[in-house]
């Protein structure tokens, strides 16, 4: 039997990108043990200091289309919200009130990117509420605890390196973007593919050209 590999899958809801790799999930590794982090993406935009793909408007309109393109290649329900980038708070708040366990992710994900709800209207936390069993999502919204909670998992992210979202770490590996999920199972499966000696060459390569 495998052992377990314990791993960490930092999202924000406002990333399609998560709602994307989560519908995966079933395709990974029984052994991957998977804890879901959910953090606030502007806040890795913000210590980074990078412009999240939104802000960029050629990379919003190839973004939003390259979203619907890969949900209809893997038969994934798509539709974008009213507006977006929305404030993802409420959602992220209600989750980590939750657990945030991959039911409560899901639930809330199958919402917005589902059936396209506005996650940060009345009737938006009204349903994800519902979703996750919150009764009060007012109080929960204003709660302390869940806002130091979320907090500091957005301070682990950092903390290890995490600069987007979705990222899953692993043995303090890093796994951006859905599209790098191959590139894990690989990992998993063959790490030592990871550990040549070019691999550890690019992997801290001096900068030739530092942009001012």
């Amino acid at each position: 039997m495998s052992s377990i590999i314990p791993s960490k899958w930092y999202f924000d809801f406002i990333s399609p990108f998560a709602y994307l790799q989560l519908a995966q999930f079933s395709k990974l590794p029984n052994n991957l043990e998977i804890t879901p982090v959910p953090v606030v993406f502007a806040g890795l935009l913000k210590h980074w200091g990078q412009l999240g793909p939104a802000e960029i408007p050629s990379k919003r309109r190839f973004v939003y289309r390259f979203f619907k393109w890969q949900a209809f290649q893997i038969g994934l329900p798509f539709t974008m919200p009213p507006k977006h980038p929305y404030n993802p708070l409420p959602s992220l708040r209600l989750c980590v009130a939750a657990g945030a366990g991959i039911e409560q992710v899901t639930n809330i994900f199958n919402l917005i990117y589902g059936q396209g709800l506005q996650p940060d209207s009345a009737e938006g936390i009204k349903a994800m509420a519902k979703a996750v069993e919150i009764d009060d999502p007012e109080s929960v919204l204003s709660n302390k605890k869940v806002k130091k909670s979320l907090h500091a998992n957005t301070e682990m992210a950092i903390a290890e390196g995490v600069f987007g979202v979705p990222t899953f770490t692993i043995n303090n590996e890093l796994f951006w973007g859905s599209d790098a999920t191959e590139m894990m199972q690989d990992y998993i499966r063959e790490s030592e593919l990871f550990e040549t000696a070019e691999m550890q060459r690019i992997s801290n390569m001096p900068m030739g050209l530092i942009r001012r």
